[in-house]
């Protein structure tokens, strides 16, 4: 596969420090300034015909593009950093690139990282490469350090997998993976969903340690709105997680023999959850944590906890999902009731009466809850093993079927 990459650099009023990041970017190969409506910027005149770096009179005098042989786009007006990217994505497929390298226009990532994604993208054509920003030597805000740490965890319950830095917008894309994905997002929240639908989709990302520069407090310029941008992500993470009850896979993509991607059929996705990413035995071990989850007296908050228990421990959350609907109303409560009732009283409620079913409701409840603690190892047991034995013999027979059969 034949690598050529853009490097875009989004831009929003940072015209103080945009020139020292397009020179460093430019020498290490073709960069794209994308103008998100910036006020501090005067709009270039572009050149006629496609996309062609732009000529020294194009800027004008007091630009900070001035003479740098760099390619121009514009917003008129400002419509988010998750556009900027897509505009630049779209001139990058005008130019023949396979990948896009993005930095950001603050100076806050350095240029002399870019060989690192390059060197990156060579070897793994097809991940998603994302800076790791190093905050031990770096001023970084403590906002910073708790955004990062906060935004790592949500991306590891909803993905089941670990990213170094997933709010690092020092990023290498490989466009054939923008083009399979359907992106809602166009703010700051961009960054977090396309992070996550790649993984859902099955693309692999890593990270590329790199170094951060933060200006002192009263020269930093942060577009970062604290309220409107984390309700953005308040509502995308409410969104996830909501995807993420449905015990239905993902549209996931895989290439064929001359490197395109396609989707991969609904039936042929179950099979991939059996027998690519998961073994027997993470499912079944999900499988029985569904099942204990389940039993619990947590009346609505099954799904979230099985999510973000399941998530965290990167195991299948559809399996965990599908399992704790063998615990709903009535075989599993009542067999959790009447066992806290034993525990408490020696002997099993026979009498079921508005006395003991309304007027001690309470008590039911913490009989249920007493009994689940007691039933629930032994039920997910059962349930783990039920799964163990089916993925088993789904799995050798998947192993009995031709090459690409699959």
């Amino acid at each position: 596969m034949s690598i050529a990459h853009l490097i875009v650099i989004p831009v929003y009023n940072h015209a103080g420090a945009l020139r020292r990041v397009a020179q460093g970017a430019l020498a290490h190969g073709p960069v794209l300034v994308v103008d998100d409506g910036s006020t501090d910027l005067a709009p270039a005149r572009h050149p006629t015909g496609g996309p062609a770096p732009m000529p020294e009179d194009a800027f004008a005098p007091d630009s900070p593009l001035r003479g740098l042989p760099v390619f121009y786009a514009r917003h008129e007006r400002n419509r988010g950093k998750g556009k900027a990217i897509l505009t630049g994505a779209d001139i990058a497929r005008q130019l023949g690139m396979t990948h896009i390298i993005t930095i950001d226009a603050d100076a806050q990532h350095d240029p002399g990282d870019i060989p690192l994604f390059v060197a990156a993208i060579a070897e793994k054509p097809m991940t998603l490469f994302v800076g790791k920003r190093d905050f031990s030597t770096a001023d970084a805000p403590v906002s910073s350090r708790f955004g990062r740490s906060f935004s790592n965890f949500w991306y590891k319950v909803h993905t089941g997998e670990r990213i170094g830095d997933s709010q690092c917008g020092f990023r290498a894309y490989p466009l054939a993976l923008l083009d399979s994905l359907t992106l809602n997002e166009s703010r700051y929240s961009f960054e977090i969903e396309v992070l996550v639908r790649s993984a859902w989709a099955g693309f692999t990302s890593a990270d590329v340690p790199v170094r951060v520069y933060y200006q002192p407090k009263g020269e930093r310029v942060s577009h970062f709105h604290p309220l409107m941008d984390n309700l953005r992500l308040t509502v995308l993470n409410t969104k996830f997680t909501a995807r993420g009850c449905m015990p239905l896979p993902q549209k996931r993509f895989a290439q064929t023999e001359d490197g395109r991607l396609t989707p991969l059929r609904p039936m042929r996705s179950l099979r991939i959850l059996l027998c690519r990413n998961e073994t027997p035995k993470n499912l079944a071990l999900a499988g029985a944590l569904g099942v204990v989850i389940g039993a619990l007296p947590i009346f609505g908050f099954h799904s979230l906890a099985i999510i973000l228990v399941l998530g965290a421990l990167g195991l299948s959350k559809i399996t965990g999902l599908a399992t704790s609907q063998l615990c709903m109303p009535p075989i599993v409560p009542a067999l959790c009731i009447e066992a806290g009732h034993y525990l408490r009283h020696g002997g099993f409620l026979t009498e079921f009466s508005l006395q003991t079913l309304g007027y001690e409701a309470f008590q039911r409840l913490w009989e249920w809850f007493l009994g689940s603690l007691a039933l629930a190892p032994a039920l997910g047991l059962v349930c783990g093993v039920t799964v163990y034995i089916l993925a088993r013999i789904v799995r050798q027979g998947l192993k009995r079927l031709p090459e690409g059969a699959q």
